[in-house]
């Protein structure tokens, strides 16, 4: 089984995923968060930050884009060949209100005639091979089929599936009956994502659909980032931690910017400490770099681990 680490915005960037990697071996690969190419043919600073070349990065990792527009994507995916990379992966998952009321997304699942004709053309003069993470459908799972009619008709790299339809977001239970028709019917390669928040379930889907050869996972290996590398040990996992403060004040050139921005690793991290409520309410609050670094060494110095 293949290990897939999720694109995650704001939160698995470069900085994050170079530390991971080094600090927690066991993911195959890792999609980047996504990219939304413009008429305007050119990477920002930030941008071309995130997209480095692929051999400085020293492991696998995939680049997803999102638009509706073919020759933007048909752009950005020369750009990412031209930086070194085997793959783009493009995003009709993203549940996002502001992404889907632009009709990107998971919006483009809900015309899959227009969703036809778009990959009709990117598939065509495509510079590298496709991968697509989508969902199940825009309101209703029902449209599901219709769908996987569409993606049938082209020669996916990976077809990543999410069984939840746009409306559901990340709640209530997963469409299980649905990625079952999708692990029958498919054409082209599959791999699993949601709700993945241990490594015994990921194997169990492994048992469940014989041949199945990936599993993506996001929200679990942000809540146990050595998921797949035998569980995260208290002292490795406060080291990775302290190494992104670090490569963070670095990057923003601000401890307060860094801060803040792990505060969001943190609302998934606390989770895995036994009693962490109080502690982490505390450091949400917290607005000085110092008490920061305070409250996360008493997180790991006096709760254990779940």
């Amino acid at each position: 089984m293949r290990y897939y680490f999720a694109p995650m915005e704001g939160l698995t960037d470069s900085v994050f995923r170079r530390l991971h990697h080094a600090y927690f071996p066991g993911v195959h690969r890792y999609y980047t968060p996504f990219f939304s190419p413009t008429v305007h043919r050119s990477l920002t600073d930030r941008e071309a930050r995130e997209l480095p070349y692929a051999d400085e990065a020293g492991f696998s990792v995939v680049p997803q884009l999102l638009t509706k527009q073919p020759e933007d994507f048909l752009w950005m995916a020369a750009v990412c060949r031209d930086r070194g990379y085997e793959e783009v992966n493009l995003n009709l998952g993203c549940p996002s209100g502001t992404v889907v009321s632009k009709g990107k997304g998971s919006g483009m699942l809900g015309d899959p005639e227009g969703l036809d004709r778009f990959l009709d053309e990117i598939f065509r003069d495509a510079p590298l091979p496709i991968s697509i993470k989508t969902r199940l459908g825009l309101n209703d799972p029902a449209e599901f089929p219709a769908l996987l009619e569409v993606f049938n008709r082209y020669p996916i790299r990976e077809l990543i599936l999410h069984p939840r339809v746009r409306k559901e977001l990340y709640a209530g239970d997963i469409h299980g009956d649905l990625f079952a028709f999708a692990f029958r019917e498919s054409k082209n390669p599959l791999c699993y994502n949601g709700d993945i928040l241990s490594l015994p379930q990921a194997e169990a889907l492994g048992e469940a659909f014989p041949g199945l050869e990936a599993v993506m996972i996001g929200r679990g290996l942000l809540r146990d980032p050595g998921m797949l590398s035998g569980g995260t040990d208290t002292e490795t996992l406060e080291a990775f931690m302290n190494a992104l403060l670090d490569a963070y004040i670095r990057s923003f050139g601000s401890s307060r910017n860094a801060m803040f921005r792990l505060k969001e690793n943190w609302s998934y991290l606390h989770t895995r400490f036994q009693d962490s409520e109080k502690l982490w309410k505390r450091l949400r609050k917290a607005t000085d770099i110092g008490e920061f670094r305070d409250i996360t060494a008493e997180i790991f110095h006096t709760l254990p681990l779940k």
